[in-house]
């Protein structure tokens, strides 16, 4: 079995670069390729038993995502995958449903099984991070933050609010409806305030009742949405803060007959599927892989021995279609 000095003497680097390579610690990319090259010419395996047992901790990753059928999610965790493997870790992916409880014994296990950092979309404000801090494995916290003092990705949800409402009000549309996640989550809360800043802003028509909150499903927007056209005077626009309550508002209109060409819906985030009504849609890409490979490339350098100060990174969002017209 090839040693890491016979690594090292092909790869042309010191045998403590090739060790950093193994370790996840920050080697230029230059210097990784000749690393990973070598060690595949000569079928050289780290050992990661020994490993585990000198650092006290594995080669594994949690990721927590509230909801792996959400394209957003799937999205996001390739991109963490992506790069941990870039760095020979593997990723444990667990889904919490945004369930509190079933988010502690993921990080209970994450914990007793010394995986070697956590990174996570909290279910709340509440979310526990006692047993991993009392190890001292890193967390960087994605989409969402937390309470805790941690490394964050996030996205500018307040400003992809307000482009997808300003979308809409410059396509003629004057009373537009929003439908929004659970009240109280940061993404809900954000996104939410971009579309009031812009009917205030715009001083649009806005109605008792046209702010609806929803879980982050099909069923939740679709019940929303059925719930805004009961309205005396009902919408001629929506924003929808996920794209999976879009998917729902949409199946609502197309049952309820809704005019096509003169109804306007504006998502936060990109429809996954194709859909029968073909109303008139802009979609806000949201950045999902890139927050992930952001997240992880954070959380690698933690586990290297990164000690900056924490950092909160904000990525952008950006209209993904030409803006509508009436």
């Amino acid at each position: 079995m090839a040693t890491i000095y016979e690594v090292a003497a092909l790869a042309g680097v010191s045998p403590a670069t090739v060790s950093r390579v193994f370790n996840g610690n920050t080697v230029s990319e230059e210097k990784q390729r000749l690393v990973r090259d070598a060690a595949q010419q000569l079928g050289f395996t780290p050992n990661k038993t020994a490993r585990r047992l000198r650092k006290q901790s594995s080669e594994i990753i949690c990721l927590l995502v509230p909801d792996i059928e959400n394209p957003f999610f799937t999205a996001l965790a390739r991109g963490v995958e992506d790069r941990a493997q870039e760095s020979g870790f593997s990723v444990v992916l667990c889904n919490t449903d945004d369930d509190p409880a079933k988010e502690l014994r993921y990080l209970q296990i994450a914990a007793s099984e010394q995986m070697a950092g956590v990174i996570l979309s909290p279910a709340s404000d509440e979310v526990d991070l006692g047993a991993i801090a009392s190890l001292g494995r890193p967390v960087v916290a994605v989409d969402r933050t937390t309470p805790y003092p941690v490394d964050a990705v996030k996205i500018d949800n307040r400003a992809a609010g307000v482009a997808a409402t300003t979308a809409l009000v410059d396509a003629g549309f004057r009373r537009i409806a929003c439908i929004a996640g659970p009240a109280g989550i940061e993404e809900t809360e954000d996104r939410y305030l971009g579309w009031k800043q812009v009917v205030t802003a715009r001083k649009t028509v806005v109605r008792d009742g046209f702010l609806q909150h929803a879980n982050f499903r099909v069923d939740g927007g679709r019940a929303a949405m059925n719930a805004l056209l009961k309205l005396a005077q009902p919408p001629d626009a929506v924003v929808t803060t996920n794209n999976l309550m879009a998917i729902g508002a949409l199946q609502a209109l197309h049952e309820n007959g809704i005019d096509p060409e003169g109804f306007g819906v504006a998502v936060l985030g990109e429809l996954p599927y194709l859909l029968p009504p073909p109303v008139s849609v802009v979609q806000v890409r949201l950045p999902a892989r890139h927050l992930g490979r952001t997240a992880a490339s954070m959380l690698l350098e933690r586990i290297g021995g990164d000690t900056q100060p924490l950092r909160t990174v904000v990525l952008r969002a950006e209209i993904a279609r030409p803006p509508l017209s009436l």
